[in-house]
């Protein structure tokens, strides 16, 4: 039997999946034979205006597909063994460990949601004198302040509750919640007391947060700081809510909240520079490793300090001197709080940093590098913490690691650890999708490129594929919008640009094999057809809307007319089944002229119809083709994808499209009309 000492801590298993590498390779066949067709057309010069576009849109999706199947080709998983940790490590070896929660608005991120975040921390099953829990507010708020004093309070009988009964789901919300059954310990009187106990308590914690938040809270005592306050102008606001003197491992962690300095002249960096603060304080698996895609990471702090994982064998320079030189030059890094340098420094040795004061007597120092200026003239943002440059600043910061050469590693255990909250409605998503995007398109035409990690960097060819898979998502919205007018432009004029007789079975198999393979994927991950669908069509719709405006806003950016900021994405606040929500299924509008291309699409492809059924088509010209069966497809199709915009037109309130949208939509649809009857 072998050494229970000796036993790995985690297996890494490599999965083949057969059927969907024929079906993705067969996809990628057809695509080269589509293009193929294109190119022998072009031989003959029997090719037209539609052909042209059509043929440089396939380029571009054959392209894409190729990053795809590099990227999903050899899928791995990481199964862990917790239960040997201990077997391998005593208790009191085992690392320290910072929690890190940013905030940035109560109102678009209630602070009951970072509450529960907070109180799921506050429990995990790990030693807690090893644990210090920090809360980064770039509000500013009073509001966050006092619902983290609540919830530390409610905190003292939580956490002693999971540990007690053994509760795995730790977050209150969640656990309290309709569909959550009480009898995951044992049904006995002790246990439903403490439980209804502990439910009334939470209940109670709810509704003094809600009061507060709909009654202002009294700026004095704790609370007199906030009173000279603004969102993007205040002075740095530290408080330690709990600390954990004795270093007892029953006790609750250190709870500290953080509120850098903010000035209006100062720029903060957004969520990368508040990160930063704190840090003072599927088949990527396969490859180097999976993205950081902003939440439920774990790093390790001397990666985040910019050292490379062959600094031991390699020239210290290649680390632009973090781990080696004198203070001075260190400075010059991390900035020049002296106690902050000590302690990176410690953590790049791979040693354990232990300050001889307590967490109240640190905050002098901490008030120092929360400061707007503190950062000036270092290396943060740009070679050590959270990179700057970009409002994907997550995906961003994982590239840099990855460049460097380290790996990164997905934990999926059976039970998930936390859980994020999705936009509720079509107008935070579009939001949500425009930053992303206009993050990766920063990423992709920066020094930061992929392309330039592999040539002079660490970063693996197959993970360079795997990140530009990702970041060309947001040159997609281009060829996407013009394939889209392409069913619709030759209706119009009657002319084709889909190939005919033998080569129209390329286009149609395409189709099918595409849509079965996703399909097929979808519900292997369990999930429905309707979801499917919805997936399908939510992809149309925010790849020519919210991803074209997020490539618009770089793209003005660049030529110097205007700047994008960080749009917060609202969370929704209903935890359970109890009053579901009114926009569930429905799409709502507004005024925004993120709408106007979808619904500029959906009238060129209904004029489009129209035109067809009434018969105003000209004759087909030169002896070529005139448009077919796949064209009205093609079109069909697209109405479907626009289906919610078709109710909009006729909806009224916040479920319908503006009569402003409609008009400029309507003007832009008139003039592509009058270019497709002018060509």
């Amino acid at each position: 039997m072998a050494n229970q000492n000796t036993l790995p801590l985690y297996d890494k298993y490599w999965v083949k999946h057969t059927l969907s590498r024929v079906m993705d390779s067969l996809t990628l066949l057809l695509l080269l034979l589509l293009l193929g067709y294109r190119i022998n057309i072009f031989s003959h010069s029997n090719y037209t205006f539609p052909c042209l576009v059509a043929f440089i849109c396939e380029s571009w999706f054959t392209f894409s597909w190729i990053l795809v199947i590099s990227t999903k080709w050899s899928p791995a998983y990481t199964k862990t063994y917790i239960h040997r940790l201990l077997l391998r490590v005593p208790e009191g070896e085992l690392p320290a460990v910072d929690l890190f929660v940013t905030t940035a608005d109560p109102v678009l991120e209630p602070p009951i949601i970072t509450i529960n975040t907070v109180l799921s921390l506050l429990a995990l099953d790990y030693p807690h004198n090893k644990l210090a829990c920090y809360v980064s507010d770039d509000g500013c708020s009073p509001l966050t302040f006092y619902a983290l004093i609540e919830a530390f309070q409610f905190a003292k009988l939580w956490v002693p509750f999971c540990k007690k009964y053994n509760i795995q789901l730790r977050v209150p919300f969640r656990y309290f919640s309709n569909n959550t059954s009480t009898d995951n310990n044992e049904d006995t009187p002790e246990f439903m007391q403490d439980w209804l106990k502990m439910k009334n308590e939470y209940e109670r914690l709810t509704r003094k947060i809600l009061n507060a938040t709909k009654n202002s809270i009294p700026l004095v005592g704790e609370f007199a700081i906030f009173s000279d306050t603004q969102p993007r102008n205040h002075p740095t606001i530290i408080k330690v809510i709990w600390e954990n003197k004795e270093g007892l491992s029953d006790e609750l962690p250190h709870l500290i909240y953080v509120s850098r300095e903010k000035k209006q002249e100062h720029p903060h960096q957004y969520k990368a520079g508040a990160m930063n603060v704190l840090y003072l304080g599927g088949g990527l698996a396969g490859l180097q490793g999976i993205f950081y895609l902003g939440t439920n990471c774990m790093h390790r702090r001397k990666v985040i300090y910019g050292l490379s994982p062959y600094h031991g064998i390699q020239n210290g320079k290649k680390d632009h001197g973090v781990s080696n030189g004198k203070f001075s030059e260190k400075k010059t890094i991390f900035g020049t709080s002296k106690g902050f340098v000590e302690s990176a420094t410690h953590a790049l040795e791979g040693k354990t940093f232990t300050p001889n004061n307590n967490i109240c007597k640190s905050l002098e120092a901490a008030s120092e590098v929360s400061s707007c200026e503190y950062e000036y003239g270092t290396a943060w943002g740009k070679q050590v913490g959270w990179m700057y440059g970009s409002t994907s600043e997550d995906l961003l910061t994982g590239l840099k690691i990855h460049t460097k050469g380290w790996r990164s590693e997905v934990c999926s255990p059976e039970l998930s650890p936390f859980m994020g909250c999705s936009p509720q409605d079509i107008l935070v998503v579009i939001g949500q999708q425009k930053r992303w995007i206009s993050g990766l398109l920063d990423i992709l035409l920066s020094k930061h490129c992929p392309i330039f990690g592999t040539l002079f960097g660490k970063l693996q060819f197959r993970q360079c594929l795997g990140y530009l898979w990702i970041t060309t998502w947001s040159l997609r919205p281009v060829p996407e919008i013009c394939y889209a007018a392409l069913p619709a432009y030759c209706i119009i004029n009657n002319s084709s640009f889909l190939p005919k007789e033998l080569g129209q079975w390329i286009p149609a198999t395409l189709l099918v094999i595409y849509n079965v393979s996703t399909l097929l994927e979808n519900l292997k991950i369990g999930l429905s057809i309707r979801t499917w669908c919805n997936n399908q069509r939510m992809a149309r719709i925010t790849t020519m809307n919210s991803w074209f405006f997020g490539f618009l806003a770089i793209l003005l950016k660049r030529l110097r007319i205007s700047n994008i900021g960080f749009e917060i994405t609202r969370k929704d606040e209903t935890f359970s089944n109890e009053g579901a929500n009114e926009n569930d299924g429905r799409f709502i509008f507004n005024k925004s002229p993120v709408f106007i291309p979808g619904t500029t699409i959906l009238l060129i492809q209904l004029t489009a119809l129209v035109t067809m059924w009434l018969g105003w088509q000209p004759p087909v010209r030169n002896n070529g083709h005139g448009s077919g069966v796949g064209e009205v497809f093609c079109s069909t199709y697209l109405v479907v994808c626009y289906w919610p915009f078709l109710k909009g037109l006729f909806e009224k309130g916040k479920y319908g499209i503006p009569l402003s949208t409609i008009c400029k939509s309507m003007a832009l649809a008139f003039l592509f009309v009058y270019l497709c009857k002018a060509n």
